[in-house]
């Protein structure tokens, strides 16, 4: 997934060894990005609320600031801080195509962690018309799809995922989910074990080798 936050970062200056002790939007930015890369997602969000308070004079970059303190929020386990984020970074015009995709995407993912499916969903379907490439999007769909109890949609959104990375263990293994829930376990365990190999050391394939050590034994061939 290409995060909202990259976007805020491409249009800062990379942070210095110690930021200026001056209240403008680069000194927070600079702080923000100090603290994501510190590993706290927190103290990142509230430098990028910062950043857009006292950014006064472009909205584009304003919106870029609110969006990326929005994934932050995400990031920090506080969806609905990264919703009233994301809802002031898409309520103007200054995100635009992919930008704009990709905060409507992390929108959806903190409306999903608070519950609200239908937003989440309504998100998602706006998201698709400027990021249909995004193989997260899909991704997250799917896992949606699931909360949703839709399998149809599950499977839809999950095909098309594998479409864009065929490979990718994560991507793999949500498809070991979805066929599992919609009660394709023949397809559950082909994806599982696929994301085994894809990722023998991983979180992903790890996963899978748990998921596939609770399915029943595969049916001996009947002798002929």
């Amino acid at each position: 997934m290409i995060l909202v936050l990259a976007a805020a970062i491409a249009a800062a200056q990379a942070p210095a060894a110690t930021c200026p002790d001056l209240v403008t939007p680069q000194a927070f930015v600079c702080r923000a990005l100090q603290s994501s890369k510190a590993g706290n997602p927190e103290a990142a969000a509230s430098a990028f609320e910062q950043a857009a308070a006292a950014q006064t004079n472009d909205d584009a970059e304003k919106a870029r600031m609110w969006a990326a303190a929005g994934n932050m929020w995400i990031a920090a386990n506080q969806p609905g801080k990264a919703a009233i984020a994301l809802d002031k970074a898409l309520a103007g015009t200054g995100l635009q195509a992919e930008q704009r995709g990709e905060a409507l995407l992390d929108r959806a993912r903190a409306a999903e962690a608070q519950n609200d499916l239908k937003t989440a969903r309504s998100k998602v379907n706006e998201a698709a018309r400027t990021i249909f490439e995004d193989p997260f999007l899909w991704y997250f769909s799917a896992a949606l799809a699931i909360r949703e109890g839709d399998a149809m949609t599950a499977k839809t959104a999950i095909g098309k995922a594998l479409t864009l990375e065929p490979n990718n263990p994560t991507i793999l293994f949500e498809a070991g989910h979805v066929h599992h829930f919609a009660g394709d376990e023949a397809a559950a365990r082909s994806y599982w074990s696929r994301a085994v190999s894809a990722d023998p050391n991983g979180k992903s394939g790890q996963a899978a080798r748990e998921a596939l050590a609770l399915l029943p034994a595969p049916a001996a061939p009947a002798k002929p």
